[in-house]
């Protein structure tokens, strides 16, 4: 993203706010989308994801109220409405009563809510505020505008309230506001990525301990660029298809004894086959052979180069295909068509049903890529797709 694109949305995110609460702010924070390299539905199983923060980023403008009003409220561009909710009613409305807040309303002010019950923050001490959001991260598209939202929210209002948590506190309370203030079984891996991330880098994470380490990817060097397809066709964590599989993935893990399919090696899944539907086994399949797809895609970087990972994303589809079943028709010829005009590899990206697929690709053949999924997609009469390039970028941050 140019300089100028950035400077953009954070000119409409301070416009909104003049225009909807008849004020200036006192500044503008924003948090970055991200890609997931490899690694999906790993996160909630205590496993291995890596990610990277991209440059399409969203803005928040706020500034504390100087009426005495303890209540936070919140604009976007991507909606009409204003929510608003007092401080001291955050946990009622969260998250038995989170029907009353529009959706999109849910994720900033979930925030506020996990925000000042992690720090033990009693309301009344807190300043109400106003949050206007302007953002450039697609929405629907498993680059995460959700984290986008939850990072850009709680590192403003951290700032604004004096409240001092580290990163993976303010991923925790983002990761909170998903499951409990808007109904989304997501795992960490998303806040982490937009909260933690690095130029020309990615995160390896571990989800159960949260270790994180910074693993160079070395792109720019190879000449190689990650491009995104993006297939238009919208998906949402909190519909059913997700949490259908996160409980099979519990199932599994309960039927070997243990906590998470962390836990569950290459070698466990014939013992688990007998114990287990057809079904429930090749969810876990994917799990636990994505767990290590995961560890060897981050020691190939190190050892050989990113024009190395080709066949482990590869892999990575196909078994999101075949056996955690959340691809669509779309992201299969994403994929089969970025393969066949020379990417070094492909694999659809994000919770799946829709969304994205990524490319890596060298920088000669993007423009091949990006004429064979257009030429795909027109053939097997799906709608145009949008495709673009990302770049691994800096996390979360005052503007």
């Amino acid at each position: 993203m140019t300089a100028a694109i950035a400077r953009n949305t954070i000119d409409a995110a301070r416009a909104l706010f003049a225009e909807r609460f008849d004020a200036e702010p006192v500044g503008t924070w924003s948090s970055p989308g991200r890609v997931n390299l490899i690694g999906e539905h790993t996160d909630y199983n205590d496993g291995f994801v890596l990610p990277f923060a991209i440059q399409h980023r969203t803005h928040v403008a706020l500034a504390p109220r100087t009426d005495g009003v303890f209540r936070v409220r919140v604009a976007s561009t991507f909606d009409d409405t204003t929510a608003e909710v007092a401080l001291d009613a955050l946990d009622v409305v969260f998250p038995d009563q989170r029907d009353d807040v529009p959706e999109w309303a849910r994720y900033p002010l979930g925030v506020a809510w996990a925000l000042l019950a992690a720090s033990g923050t009693d309301p009344a001490d807190v300043t109400g505020v106003d949050l206007a959001f302007a953002s450039d991260v697609p929405v629907g598209a498993g680059l995460s505008s959700s984290a986008a939202i939850e990072g850009a929210t709680a590192v403003a209002l951290a700032d604004t309230w004096g409240l001092e948590l580290d990163r993976v506190a303010l991923a925790k309370i983002g990761r909170r506001a998903e499951n409990e203030a808007v109904g989304a079984p997501t795992g960490i891996m998303d806040q982490m990525a937009s909260l933690l991330g690095r130029p020309d880098a990615a995160i390896f994470l571990d989800c159960r301990s949260l270790q994180a380490e910074v693993v160079d990817l070395g792109f720019a060097e190879a000449g190689l660029e990650l491009v995104v397809i993006d297939t238009n066709v919208k998906h949402s964590h909190a519909t059913g298809g997700y949490g259908e599989r996160r409980a099979a993935c519990e199932r599994g893990a309960a039927a070997l004894g243990v906590p998470a399919l962390r836990d569950v090696s290459v070698d466990d899944l014939p013992r688990l086959a007998e114990l287990v539907d057809d079904v429930t086994f090749r969810r876990v399949r994917h799990v636990v052979t994505e767990n290590q797809r995961v560890l060897d895609t981050v020691r190939t970087l190190r050892e050989q180069g990113p024009t190395a990972i080709g066949d482990l994303l590869v892999a990575s589809h196909a078994s999101m295909r075949d056996d955690f079943e959340i691809s669509v028709p779309e992201l299969d010829a994403a994929v089969e068509a970025a393969l066949s005009a020379g990417a070094i590899g492909a694999r659809m990206t994000g919770g799946g049903f829709g969304g994205a697929a990524i490319a890596l690709v060298a920088h000669d053949r993007v423009d091949a890529v990006r004429d064979a999924a257009t030429a795909a997609f027109s053939a097997a009469g799906f709608a145009a797709p949008t495709i673009f390039t990302v770049t691994p970028s800096v996390g979360a941050a005052r503007d």
